[in-house]
């Protein structure tokens, strides 16, 4: 105790006899004379030292006397650096003007206190906007699946095996968009079509438990995408692509054109893929930022109609033609931000986006030969969406460095479905919160966010009527503070608190106080060492209560009784950043331990539907049920870096490996009851599973690995994506039991084949993609490039019944002034 206060003392002092100069002034943008907000400034010998503008571009900085080379950084402006000498007392102005970036790789702070990725007391991994356009992603989701530790398994986002399947409903993961939550109010999925790739910033995905700043639904993690406002220069981006399906690896599974075997001539001779993006964006007379974008997508499909056998005894199911398998999606957004003159600070905005989704849903293949690339019978369904949202928000910057942010959000989503399954929800969203650096004896003390956030989710739909009524309606109403503070410039110390509270149909209540805290010590100039623990809360979804449908020979069925998951994440991690000659790297290890509770699972089963339906009812389903106790250890390897290779070739690379250990903690806790006439018995997780010799929670891969290298030169580049997936551990026993009464049903059932091709092809997967773009232009940029994704045309499938595309390759040519 005596030393701490030595140390603190001794900290005071040399505060008091160095701090004896300041240097203050204004960054602003230099070709628009618009202050730059939240640009950082430090010293060049120790980055610790130094401070960030304010609302107006202010910054000061107290330092020693003498000589000193300061740093000024931005997110998307080129670096500046000054040498400047003090003298005992002065108060040096110096103002900068800075210059808008040119290159592709930027210096990026993340999080809700706008840190560097190095100090953060959590893992994280950043997805810089330079992929994105490079890889022609028409869909966010396909550029998440790069990121190490996270995982997307036919739409849903599983981050260090947190979750397993389940179509995407009930999300573990909380997807944000400009801290805005994009999961629809009824099923808790992610909506990634609806995100605007053509206006990124950066993405941001959170690994462990991080429901404390980030809501209930986060569980495992959050996936947090930034849209970028206007620079100083006007700027309008069209990129028009066009491309192709290859045939599949197995030649006779090919079935558009001359291999079309269904009643309908063929209509197309190729797989084709069209679409365009756009983007314009513009700051008008220096305080109102305009940004409008969209998309138009035309999709072949690669999963053709479903074929109904001779002999199979089917009046419950639709005919679909392969024209109707066809995807098409158009979406407008556009983002309004006011700078007021008269309030200083205060700025105010409306965020909105629309968008139109023809697509399909496909639950299940034909067979697992040459109609692995089209629908079962009963197990596809068409879906037309209509999705819009409305973000009206305000913000105030007040001179004492307190920031207020009232963000609002209606979603309207109409999903106009086959088979009877259409659905609306509506979710109104709110959040206040309030951010504040405070200060004593003229040194930073700490930073302090707290809020509360309400979202009312009002859903209709028949599907959803398990509970005794197709009107659900679920409220949330929390609160959350969170603190973090810096000792000596050394060590970052965070702890932070929410209490939710969930109301479903005003009967059912729930709530629950979580925290969490992290700590983060800098060893080295490039050596950080952090430790953080964090729990989680999430209340089922209205979909995973109440969904009560069948779709042909497969049905879902309803469970009230489900009850919350809770959870915890600890994890200990070190990054280290390092320079070798014209390169510079940062690799990122950590180790993790996650435990959940009331685990959430979409078991595929036998159950008893007199309770579900009356008439035609399905053989077998899924239904979601708490399965116990489970946990999840591993640990992520990352290395991320750039250099250049003489004058003129310059290289990037982001890789990672992931190793989990997902195990249920209560093997034998019977759950449900089976109704299986051939083998009825209770239900357990051992029971219940294909690999009866081990506890590994199912549809996990305990071995995941990441890369994407790109090399350029001059205008030409080139790029490499890999990724790897060890076999499936373990997955449901009744899947196997499905397909042996559909094939001993004597042909009134249509078979489902499945277990020969997992025999036969569980033993992982190695995925590769290829790119090449060549860029000229000064004032006027145009690039071509094309992109070929499953460079091998591996047949392979992540998910049980669901085969992943086929070999694609798409022409792109963007055009930037």
């Amino acid at each position: 105790m005596r030393t701490l206060f030595l140390t603190l003392l001794l900290s005071f002092c040399w505060t008091l006899t160095h701090a004896q100069a300041r240097v203050s002034g204004t960054i602003s943008d230099s070709l628009s004379g618009v202050p730059i907000i939240g640009a950082y400034i430090f010293l060049k010998s120790d980055f610790s030292i130094g401070a960030a503008s304010d609302i107006s571009g202010n910054y000061k900085l107290d330092l020693p006397e003498g000589n000193h080379t300061l740093i000024f950084k931005s997110t998307g402006m080129e670096n500046d650096t000054f040498n400047i000498s003090l003298g005992k007392g002065q108060n040096l102005v110096l103002n900068v003007a800075m210059k808008e970036r040119t290159l592709n790789t930027v210096d990026v702070t993340v999080g809700k206190f706008d840190q560097k990725v190095e100090e953060l007391t959590y893992s994280m991994e950043v997805i810089k906007p330079a992929l994105i356009e490079n890889k022609n992603t028409r869909s966010i989701e396909s550029i998440l699946d790069q990121t190490p530790g996270l995982n997307i398994m036919d739409g849903e986002p599983q981050i260090r095996g947190g979750s397993g399947f389940t179509f995407g409903v009930g999300s573990k993961v909380a997807v944000l968009v400009d801290d805005m939550p994009i999961l629809s109010g009824d099923a808790g999925r992610p909506e990634w079509g609806f995100v605007p790739v053509e206006n990124i910033e950066q993405i941001e995905v959170t690994k462990g438990a991080s429901s404390v700043l980030s809501g209930s639904s986060a569980l495992s993690g959050v996936i947090h995408i930034r849209t970028s406002y206007p620079k100083a220069k006007p700027q309008t981006k069209i990129n028009v692509y066009s491309g192709y399906y290859s045939a599949p690896e197995n030649d006779s599974a090919k079935w558009w054109g001359n291999n079309d075997t269904t009643t309908v001539p063929a209509y197309r001779s190729y797989a084709f893929i069209h679409g365009v993006n756009f983007l314009h964006s513009r700051i008008i007379k220096k305080n109102l930022d305009l940004v409008i974008g969209g998309n138009f997508n035309w999709d072949h499909g690669y999963i053709g109609a479903p074929i109904k056998g001779p002999e199979v005894v089917d009046t419950i199911s639709e005919d679909f033609t392969d024209k109707q398998m066809e995807q098409q999606k158009m979406r407008l957004n556009f983002n309004l931000r006011h700078r007021s003159k008269r309030f200083k600070g205060l700025q105010y905005g409306l965020n909105g986006n629309f968008m139109y989704h023809k697509t399909n849903l496909v639950l299940a293949w034909l067979d697992d030969s040459s109609g692995i690339y089209r629908g079962y019978p009963g197990a596809v369904l068409l879906q037309n969406q209509t999705i819009f949202n409305l973000d009206p928000y305000i913000e105030f910057y007040s001179k004492v460095g307190v920031k207020h942010s009232l963000r609002t959000r209606f979603l309207y989503t109409d999903n106009d479905m086959s088979g009877n399954q259409s659905n609306l929800s509506r979710v109104y969203y709110a959040d206040y919160q309030f951010k504040k650096e405070f200060n004593f004896l003229k040194d930073k003390s700490f930073d302090f966010i707290g809020g509360v956030s309400s979202q009312f989710n009002d859903s209709y739909a028949q599907i959803y009527s398990g509970g005794g009524d197709s009107t659900n309606q679920l409220f949330n109403l929390s609160g959350y503070a969170e603190i973090q503070k810096d000792f000596f410039k050394v060590l970052n110390f965070s702890l932070g608190a929410r209490a939710e509270y969930f109301r479903l149909n005003d009967t059912l209540t729930a709530w629950n106080p979580i925290f969490r805290s992290g700590v983060n010590l800098k060893l080295s100039q490039a050596t950080f060492l952090r430790a953080s623990y964090g729990q989680g809360f999430r209340f089922p979804t209205i979909t995973e209560r109440y969904i009560s449908t069948a779709v042909g020979s497969f049905g879902v069925y309803a469970n009230p009784e489900l009850k919350p998951e809770r959870s915890w994440n600890a994890e200990v991690g070190v990054n280290q950043g390092f320079k070798i000659r014209k390169y510079l790297g940062q690799i990122d290890v950590a180790a993790f331990l996650q435990r959940y509770e009331n685990t959430i699972e979409y078991l595929f089963g036998f159950w008893d539907p007199s309770p579900d339906f009356s008439g035609n009812e399905p053989i077998a389903g899924f239904k979601f049920l708490n399965t116990g106790k489970s946990e999840v250890s591993g640990f992520d390897i990352t290395l991320n870096g750039g250099g250049k290779i003489g004058k003129h070739f310059k290289f990037t690379h982001m890789l990672g490996y992931n190793y989990i250990n997902p195990i249920t903690l209560e093997p034998d806790l019977v759950f449900a009851e089976d109704f299986n006439f051939a083998n009825p018995g209770e239900f357990s997780f051992r029971k219940t599973s294909y690999d009866t010799t081990t506890n590994v929670l199912k549809y996990r891969f305990k071995h995941t690995f990441k890369a994407d290298v790109e090399l350029s030169y001059r205008g030409f580049s080139v790029g490499y994506t890999a990724k790897y997936f060890s076999k499936m551990e373990n997955l449901d026993r009744a899947i196997i039991d499905f397909e042996n009464v559909t094939v001993l049903s004597g042909g009134t059932l249509q078979a489902v084949l499945f277990e020969d091709f997992y025999n036969e092809n569980n033993n992982g997967n190695l995925i590769m993609d290829l790119r090449a773009s060549y860029e000229y232009g000064n004032q006027l940029k145009h690039k071509i490039s094309v992109v070929v994704k499953n460079l091998m045309n591996r047949t392979y499938s992540l998910r049980p019944l669901k085969i992943e595309p086929m070999r694609s390759v798409v022409f792109q040519y963007t055009f930037k002034f």
